[in-house]
C-alpha cells in the first residue's frame, strides 16, 4: 500500500493504526516518520516507478491549510492529485482512496442551524433535529482549498468512470495532532484517530465492486453537521467516540 503526503499527521496517524496489518510505503515532499521516499508528487515522472505492483493508493498529498492560497492549490494541490491518479492508472492500482475535505462545502457554515453549531451556541437546537449535510448537496467550497479538493473529487470520478479505477473520497473532518478539540467548531468537526483508522480500514477492504464513491469522515460526535449514515451502510464506518467526552473532562 502507498501513501502520498505520508509525513503529515494523517500519514503519520495511519502508519502508526494500520502498520501492523498493512505494508505501508510512504511517499513525501520532505524527509520524517513515515517516510520512504522522498519525492515530489508534482513530478510524475519522479514517482511513477514507485505506484508500480501496488495495490491500494491512500492519497494524502497536498498543503492542507485551509487557508492555503490560489497559487499553491493550482502548483501544488492540483497537480500532486491529478499525478496520484494518473499513476495509479497506469499501474493498475485497484483502489485509490483521496484526501478529499470537509471544506468542498465549507460555505453551508455559513447558514443556520450550522452556523449557531460551529460557533457552540446551541441555544434552543436538539442534536440531531436539523438536517446533517450528506453528499447529495450542492458543494459549496469556503476557499481556495476547498474549490482544489472539489476539482480532486471530480477527477476522481472521472478516473472511476473512464478507467475503472476503484475511488473512495473522504471529506476529512478534524483531525488534530493532540487527538482532542480545541474549539467550539471541533466539537461537531472532530474526526479521532481511533476512527480515522477505522474508516480508512473500511475504504481499504470495502467490495471491489464499489466504483466510486463520496464520504465524509468524522467522529460520532453528538453536535456533528456530516451525514455518516451513507459510509455506514456502504462500508461499515461505525465510528466510537464523540467530541462530547472531553467537554465533560
Amino acid at each position: 500500500m502507498l501513501v502520498t503526503g505520508a509525513g503529515g499527521i494523517i500519514g503519520r496517524v495511519l502508519r502508526k493504526g494500520l502498520g501492523s496489518d498493512y505494508r505501508l510505503l510512504g511517499i513525501d515532499v520532505r524527509r520524517g516518520d513515515g517516510v520512504d521516499w522522498t519525492r515530489d508528487m508534482r513530478s510524475a515522472r519522479r514517482v511513477r516507478t514507485l505506484f508500480e505492483g501496488v495495490d491500494t493508493v491512500i492519497d494524502l498529498a497536498a498543503i492542507s491549510s485551509v487557508s492555503t492560497s490560489w497559487r499553491d492549490v493550482q502548483r501544488t494541490n492540483i497537480p500532486a492529485t491529478l499525478n496520484a491518479l494518473e499513476c495509479a492508472r497506469r499501474a493498475g492500482v485497484r483502489r485509490l482512496v483521496f484526501a478529499s475535505s470537509n471544506h468542498v462545502t465549507g460555505m453551508y457554515e455559513r447558514d443556520e442551524p450550522y452556523a449557531a453549531i460551529v460557533a457552540g451556541e446551541y441555544g434552543g437546537l436538539q442534536p440531531g433535529s436539523y438536517r446533517h449535510i450528506d453528499t447529495t448537496v450542492a458543494i459549496r467550497p469556503d476557499g481556495a482549498y476547498g474549490v482544489g479538493k472539489a476539482l480532486g473529487e471530480a477527477a476522481c470520478r472521472y478516473y472511476a468512470d473512464a478507467f475503472d479505477l476503484s475511488v473512495i473520497c473522504l471529506r476529512i473532518g478534524t483531525v488534530r495532532p493532540t487527538d482532542r478539540p480545541d474549539s467550539p467548531r471541533h466539537f461537531a468537526t472532530l474526526l479521532t484517530h481511533r476512527d480515522l483508522i477505522q474508516l480508512v480500514r473500511c475504504c481499504i477492504e470495502a467490495p471491489t465492486e464499489l466504483n466510486f464513491a463520496i464520504f465524509y469522515g468524522v467522529s460520532a460526535n453528538t453536535w456533528r453537521i456530516w451525514d455518516i449514515e451513507s459510509v455506514r451502510a456502504a462500508i461499515g464506518y461505525a465510528p466510537v467516540d464523540d467530541a462530547e467526552r472531553w467537554r465533560r473532562a
